[in-house]
């Protein structure tokens, strides 16, 4: 797990592939779902911020390990639950 500051983060493996179809089930090109997601981080945190479009993509294309405070935010965005955007 990585330290940033006092706070442990534990860093989980996206489903990729889920994330893109869950994406494109709402027909939203990477740029609105990265807006989506700003959107829902807004809204539940207060707080103005979202991730990468290039993050998004290595996300979807290569499954690239992230926090898990990310993919809560992704999953915010697609409004879901974390835990089903994780490999099995």
């Amino acid at each position: 797990m990585a330290r940033t500051g006092e706070v442990e983060q534990e860093w989980v493996t996206p489903d990729g592939l889920s994330i893109r179809r869950l994406r494109h089930g709402r027909k939203w090109s990477p740029r609105e779902f990265v807006a989506a997601i700003g959107r829902a981080h807004r809204v539940a945190s207060g707080l103005t911020e979202t991730i990468s479009p290039n993050l998004l993509q290595h996300v979807e294309e290569k499954n690239e390990r992230i926090p898990y405070e990310t993919l809560c935010m992704i999953a915010r965005g697609l409004d879901c639950d974390p835990a089903d955007l994780l490999v099995d």
